[in-house]
């Protein structure tokens, strides 16, 4: 059981007074759950600790690029041996060449890369890329997938926005709501519908394939095989979103799992180690359009910096050397049939999605495959499962829309005790 955040209290207090809402990304606001975000003080291992003297363990895992955990040795030793050689360079630095390289190895259908300081620029990039490489305007996305804050994206979006129920943002002109086209997530018909009706005029479909951001829904393989034909039969880019599934799913790619080699990826969370990376990249002919190269314009002081290029190739490198991927995965299995079997013995019909060491709890008793059913899940019952859980020491994401990540730092003890917690938070969330 924890201390009460007194501390965490009054600095949020202080926090909302210069910063609007009182943080700097609103899925940390706790605003979903009814409560104050907890402040952090420090991170080790599988647990953070509060400013008031509290240790959680964590399944945020700030939001999935720590999947070593919190302050690895050999990251940290990285990042210490990059800033004494200097911050940022704004040139040219080895580290940002070695990164590029051990991508373009473990992702076969990456040629070219270029580095960035967010999944947001990344995506961003590759369908402005996308579209001067097509001449074509519109794009399309799936309800529920959310590629980050740029306009083109914020229409029926996931992520915070699903956590705020609100289905898009003020401010986006309404050419690129125009330019938006948006299907159902796993829904064969609904993505046949799109491209019968606008096909010629479609630059590039963007997608998770594996969607973490509406929480976690696994993908139907035929459907994404049928994206791929679809793309190609109507002249349009593929792009995969591989921002969260990136070095998550396996050294490489989702897409290395299924055999589906999209035309540009983009990638952020691990290959930063933690630090703020995003990339994009895919077939040659298509990535020598990007400036100096060719004549789409993209730019970044701080894109390669050192530190963020060391601290990223630490993490491949150590992931490459270690075979984490099956323990990872022992792990989430383990951690998803012990919340299986408390729901059979609550005689709760809750759905429960996990993949390798993701996973996500959906509070409705209909099989969560895309916005529509991920939506209908209770979130009352949720925030009051979500009080007693952080009660008792677990740190899970406060929305009932984001995934749950398991890190190599994570023991089966940490599991236990976190099993012993859902037990508890489900029971009570269903005490009227």
């Amino acid at each position: 059981m924890v201390n009460e955040i007194l501390k965490s209290k009054q600095r949020f207090a202080e926090a909302r007074k210069v910063m609007p809402g009182g943080v700097n990304s609103p899925v940390r606001a706790f605003k979903a759950v009814g409560l104050d975000p907890v402040f952090i003080d420090r991170a080790q291992g599988s647990r953070i600790y509060d400013i008031d003297g509290n240790s959680y363990i964590d399944y945020v895992c700030s939001w999935g690029p720590l999947i070593l955990g919190h302050a690895h040795p050999e990251i940290v030793q990285a990042l210490c041996q990059a800033a004494e050689r200097g911050s940022s360079y704004g040139a040219p630095c080895e580290k940002e060449l070695e990164l590029a390289q051990a991508i373009s190895e473990a992702i076969p259908s990456i040629e070219q890369i270029r580095m960035v300081n967010s999944g947001t620029e990344a995506t961003m990039s590759a369908v402005r890329l996308a579209r001067a490489f097509t001449g074509r305007d519109k794009i399309l996305k799936f309800e529920g997938c959310y590629h980050g804050h740029a306009d083109s994206f914020l229409i029926k979006a996931g992520s915070g926005l699903l956590t705020a129920g609100v289905p898009t943002s003020p401010g986006i002109p309404r050419d690129y709501a125009q330019n938006t086209l948006v299907a159902e997530y796993n829904n064969l018909d609904s993505l046949q519908t799109v491209f019968e009706e606008w096909g010629p005029d479609i630059a590039a479909v963007i997608v998770e394939p594996i969607a973490g951001n509406m929480g976690l829904i696994v993908p139907d393989t035929v459907f994404l095989m049928e994206l791929r034909k679809i793309t190609e039969d109507y002249g349009t880019l593929l792009i995969f979103d591989e921002v969260i599934s990136g070095f998550r799913t396996c050294y490489g790619a989702y897409q290395n799992l299924i055999d589906i080699k999209p035309d540009l990826t983009t990638l952020g969370k691990i290959i930063g180690g933690g630090l703020p990376v995003g990339a994009y990249g895919g077939r040659r002919d298509i990535m020598e359009r990007v400036a100096p190269s060719g004549d789409v314009y993209q730019a970044g002081t701080l894109s390669g910096n050192p530190l963020a290029m060391a601290a990223g190739l630490a993490t491949l490198k150590v992931l490459r050397d270690n075979d984490y991927y099956t323990d990872l995965h022992e792990l989430g299995q383990y951690l998803v049939r012990g919340i299986e079997e408390i729901l059979r013995t609550q005689g709760l019909d809750y759905s429960l999605n996990h993949w390798g060491s993701m996973f996500s709890l959906f509070f409705t008793p209909e099989a969560v495959r895309n916005y529509s059913t991920a939506t209908s899940s209770d979130t009352l019952r949720f925030s009051k499962f979500y009080r007693v859980l952080l009660e008792e020491g677990i740190y899970f994401p406060p929305s009932q829309f984001e995934v749950c990540f398991i890190s190599a730092a994570h023991s089966r003890e940490d599991i236990e005790q976190t099993l012993q917690a859902v037990e508890k938070a489900l029971y009570i969330s269903h005490l009227d």
